[in-house]
């Protein structure tokens, strides 16, 4: 009973440990040393994201069967816990276990669609799962191979972010190109090698994409648009290329990339990424049904550096252009947490068009710019500082007659850096009508939602 007593203790404690130059957990945390320097450690986590929304929902939007013009909705964004560690000098492994999205209509799915009763305490899942070995390590430098669950991938940053550090108040879920289709919450069955070679960091990878028919909901119909395809499935392919032009970046957690650093780091990087798999998506044209292969393509650049030391002021900012190549017509809607259920003005050729969704991911390009500045340390004395920011989505899909433009305005108020946050976010999107011509859509006004998001993470 001592040893167990004397283990919780110690795996509970407040402990600053000695870390590898890679290691950004250089603070108070929740760890169990391994060895008396500490860089053989096992570490726990935990974040929590609660939404307090008000959304202007989609014209015909319904909710359980009643129409609303407007929701206002609780609901956890995102709920996870992590355990990882070091345990020798070459082998890391990674865990996350967690839910997202959990509101009163999107924790029963089949009751949404079908009206019969469903489990609301069935969320959480394994995101991860994951081992790596280490091949070679000199200073900073570092070659790992691994396997498993995982979110390492090749598209983009934002493809694989690391939610706990988000400058804006969401990701950008475009760049999570499959999420929830062909991969479980962005999360494939990959075999990987990701490294720092002096100022290059890469990853490669070969991923195993789930079917389909396997995400808990009915798929599409074969149609004349290209969706995701139950034949002919065929492996993944990543690769992400990152030069940092100034200080390296946290390279711990597999896959994971920092959203911000509040001017901990100097940091200026330029990444191309790409995604590719062989018949991804079908398609029908008269009798005949068409394999398309699916090819996301990205280049960016990514800045991140104090402004005045002394002061603690700091700026981030992040510029990217993506090719989204998913087959001839694909487009999907989608809308984060959504509060709705249905719709009585359903638009011919896509679904999901209640609540707060929109042309999320389609066939064409985006540019997406997000930039914020952290103001002095101690602003608001012992309750912390401020962080106004700003983002744009602007996504030109093949069957939009109008580009989908998505606004956000916001200000983080940290109150313990990322570790207890609030944040007040404004979102302006486009909504969408069929045009005069066929399988065509047109922009046809906007609606709006006003977000406050209360951050604990440890």
């Amino acid at each position: 009973m001592k040893k167990v007593l004397s283990l919780f203790l110690l795996s509970s404690s407040v402990a600053m440990a000695q870390v590898k130059p890679s290691d950004d957990n250089i603070r108070n945390d929740i760890r169990y040393n391994l060895n008396e320097s500490g860089s053989h450690y096992v570490k726990f986590t935990f974040t929590n994201q609660a939404w307090f929304r008000l959304n202007e929902n989609n014209p015909g939007t319904t909710v359980l069967g009643d129409p609303k013009a407007n929701t206002f909705d609780i609901g956890l964004r995102r709920t996870r816990m992590q355990l990882f560690g070091q345990l020798i000098d070459r082998i890391f492994f990674y865990t996350q276990f967690g839910m997202n999205n959990f509101n009163k209509v999107s924790a029963s799915p089949s009751y949404n669609t079908s009206g019969t009763p469903s489990q609301r305490k069935v969320a959480a899942f394994f995101h991860d799962a994951v081992g790596e070995y280490e091949m070679q390590r000199n200073g900073t430098s570092f070659i790992r191979f691994g396997g498993g669950l995982t979110i390492v991938n090749g598209f983009s940053r934002f493809s694989q972010p690391s939610i706990g550090t988000i400058m804006t108040l969401d990701v950008p879920v475009f760049a999570q190109a499959t999420v929830d289709q062909t991969d479980q919450f962005s999360r494939k069955l990959t075999v990987y090698s990701r490294g720092q070679v002096g100022k290059f960091n890469y990853r490669v990878g070969v991923s195993d994409p789930f079917p389909i028919e396997t995400n808990g909901a009915n798929p599409p119909a074969l149609n004349r648009n290209s969706v995701f395809s139950q034949r002919k499935n065929h492996k993944q392919f990543q690769g992400l290329l990152i030069y940092n032009i100034f200080d390296t970046e946290d390279n711990t957690t597999p896959g994971y990339m920092t959203g911000t650093y509040l001017g901990k780091r100097k940091v200026l990087n330029v990444e191309a990424g790409i995604t590719s798999q062989k018949n991804a998506t079908w398609r029908k044209e008269t009798v005949d049904t068409l394999y398309s292969d699916m090819t996301l393509w990205s280049v960016a650049a990514y800045l991140d550096m104090p402004l005045n030391k002394e002061k603690g002021t700091a700026i981030s900012a992040y510029l990217g252009y993506f090719g989204t190549d998913y087959g001839k017509g694909y487009l999907r809607y989608n809308g984060s947490m959504n509060p709705a259920t249905g719709t009585t003005q359903p638009i011919a050729g896509v679904s999901g068009t209640h609540g707060n969704a929109y042309p999320m991911f389609g066939t064409g390009n985006v540019v997406y710019a997000q930039a914020g500045y952290k103001l002095k340390d101690r602003l608001l004395g012992n309750q912390g500082t401020l962080m106004p920011y700003a983002s744009l989505q602007s996504a030109d899909y093949d069957r939009l007659r109008d580009a989908v433009n998505v606004y956000n305005l916001g200000v983080n108020w940290f109150i313990s850096g990322q570790n207890g946050k609030i944040s007040l976010n404004y979102e302006s999107r486009p909504v969408y009508r069929a045009s005069a011509v066929a399988n065509e859509l047109e922009k046809s006004g906007r609606r709006r939602s006003w977000i406050l998001q209360y951050q604990i993470s440890i």
